[in-house]
């Protein structure tokens, strides 16, 4: 038996993996066993959201398989050696070779290919704003869209100013550090440059999911409104200020029967500016293909917060943009020499100057009264479980409370703690008012599968809700669904959730919030869906509650990190409930999510 054979026989490939492996070997016996490996591996980390695999860490990759075991790997040496010399792996760039081995680690073409398109992208994209605006006026525009900063080097108003700088800029902070905040006076910025010019730019806001844009362009109107109020502009800019955003998919034009989109290197996307928010969603495939279709002279701001989870497909891109980037605290010498004219205060200054340029948000300013995890979220990001668990147990962290307990006495408290919310919300007075109470409450689980599953847990908080010897697919009265797929037909996406609301005549519409206003589809006409009283992190991403539970299963599993806690708490506006025990409290703090990827290194290049 050979080594592919046995590494699927004994669990740490798929059929998949040992196909590709295989089909090197029958398409060219005398392929070595050691070149099969490796692809298979490079295949295998797909599943793991690695775009490569560095040979020296096999044996963590194996780990996250299978843990506490280990296959019999090739003599690393021996290893190298063959995949230098096999027709099927590229080490300087030769086209038609299905595998890349650089910089010690194993890759399949396509997404080696990703990333240096992306990172050739971006370095085209890179470089100064041009025509720059004129220092003068924008000293005065960034005091006046600033006025409470004492020190104009506030870093908002130097993100503001520096997005008027350079063309491509990533803006990351945490929950409530003002990137949508900043944002709106970005474009407030770049629209009245661009008036100056006797020019009207063009516009594109989007985001990785519908519910993400439509949060967006929801936070962005109210930044105008206030601004509008507060005197900072007036009705016409307001006007011409964008307030709409799609999804990146429609942004692009994607079609369902295919990987390619409308718009790419050859049919460039018209707009002059490029906004993307959640942007530590967005996949290594999916990144490329926008960077790919932004014409020349474009530019691109993207925001994110690094330390949440990353995508859900291949690729951790906000965080290696952000590693290739710097810290986001100190400037070139040239920008800081711009942004001190353009903020009358002089700003850090760091010797390199670097493909990309980002600003880090790290002062808070929705600090609810009632909530507190700053100080958990940060103990979190350093790996500090003895100082959480020591916390939670001290009921120090303030609006927060923890239980723990085994799954089988999870569904009992998942219903005291939720239902309440959930019939509230069946009890509104119309749908409008329903629907604007869907941001109130969640319950957010670390798994799909398992009794501490979102699954299982919407399928008990269903049958609760229902009459007795009702299904828990049925579509009730007050029943929350969410799109599973991106239907353009429908103008619905992935993470939409929407409300079952049954009329006056007995009819079921189910209904959701979108940019004109809410609007209903007939059950019969959903794409794919599901329940969303019980959301996972990953698909709770890109939104809020006032009052979020977070579930992890009584037995510690891969996928609960603590970039998946990170964003679970980081969810929660007013009060946060945690069901965890201390155990797996801790090992989920002590793992990390972390992606394997050349991007970084490419940019850096």
């Amino acid at each position: 038996m050979s080594a592919l054979d046995r590494w699927l026989r004994d669990g740490w490939l798929r059929p998949i993996d040992h196909a590709f492996g295989a089909s090197l070997q029958r398409l060219t016996p005398g392929t070595p066993d050691a070149v099969a490996l490796a692809a298979a591996l490079a295949s295998r980390a797909l599943a793991f959201g690695h775009s490569r695999v560095p040979l020296d860490r096999v044996a963590d990759l194996f780990a996250e398989i299978l843990p506490d075991r280990v296959p019999s790997l090739p003599e690393r040496s021996e290893w190298d050696a063959r995949l230098r010399e096999s027709p099927y792996v590229s080490q300087h760039g030769e086209r038609g070779r299905p595998l890349v081995f650089a910089a010690g680690a194993i890759a399949l073409r396509r997404y080696h290919d990703y990333e240096a398109r992306l990172a050739a992208a971006l370095r085209a994209l890179g470089g100064a704003v041009d025509p720059p605006p004129d220092a003068a006026w924008l000293r005065e525009r960034i005091a006046a869209l600033f006025p409470s900063t004492a020190k104009i080097a506030d870093t908002q108003a130097i993100a503001a100013a520096l997005a008027q700088i350079v063309r491509v800029m990533l803006l990351t902070g945490g929950p409530g550090t003002g990137k949508t905040t900043t944002v709106a006076r970005i474009l407030v910025l770049a629209v009245e440059a661009a008036a100056r010019r006797g020019e009207t730019p063009r516009v594109a806001l989007a985001a990785p999911t519908g519910k993400a844009a439509a949060r967006l362009a929801e936070a962005l109107r109210e930044s105008y409104e206030q601004l509008l109020l507060d005197g900072r502009i007036d009705a016409a800019l307001r006007e011409a200020l964008p307030s709409t955003a799609s999804t990146l998919h429609r942004l692009l034009g994607g079609r369902p029967d295919s990987v390619r989109a409308r718009h790419d290197a050859t049919n460039p996307l018209a707009a002059d500016l490029v906004v993307v928010d959640e942007a530590s969603m967005v996949d290594l495939p999916l990144m490329c293909k926008l960077a790919s279709a932004l014409k020349p002279s474009a530019r691109l701001i993207l925001l994110g917060d690094r330390d949440q989870l990353p995508s859900v497909e291949t690729g951790d891109v906000l965080a290696a943009l952000c590693d290739a980037a710097g810290d986001g605290k100190a400037w070139s010498d040239r920008i800081a020499g711009q942004l001190a004219a353009a903020l009358g205060d002089e700003v850090a200054t760091r010797g390199d100057e670097g493909v990309l340029t980002r600003v880090e948000l790290d002062r808070s300013h929705r600090q609810s009264a009632a909530l507190d995890v700053s100080a958990m979220s940060q103990s979190i990001r350093d790996g500090d479980a003895a100082s959480v668990v020591a916390n939670l147990e001290a009921n120090a962290y303030r609006g927060v409370s923890w239980h723990a307990g085994r799954d089988a006495a999870l569904a009992l408290f998942v219903l005291e703690h939720a239902l309440a919310h959930y019939r509230a919300i069946a009890q509104a007075s119309d749908v409008a008012g329903a629907l604007s109470m869907l941001r109130r409450h969640r319950v957010l689980t670390a798994v799909r599968e398992g009794e501490a599953g979102s699954r299982a847990l919407n399928a008990r908080i269903a049958l609760a809700l229902q009459k007795a010897g009702a299904r828990e697919d049925a579509f009730f009265h007050g029943r929350l669904v969410m799109i599973r797929e991106n239907s353009y037909r429908h103008g619905l996406y992935n993470g939409d959730v929407g409300l079952v609301w049954i009329g006056e005549d007995g009819s079921a519409r189910v209904w959701f919030d979108t940019d004109s206003g809410p609007r209903a589809w007939l059950p019969a006409a959903l794409p794919a869906h599901e329940s969303a009283f019980v959301l996972t992190v990953h698909k709770s991403q890109g939104s809020e509650f006032d009052d979020v539970l977070l579930v992890l299963p009584e037995k510690s599993v891969r996928v609960a990190s603590r970039e998946l806690l990170y964003t679970g708490i980081t969810r929660a506006r007013r009060a946060l409930t945690i069901w965890a025990n201390a155990n797996v409290l801790s090992e989920a703090i002590a793992r990390r999510a972390q992606r394997w990827s050349g991007l970084a290194d490419k940019l850096r290049t």
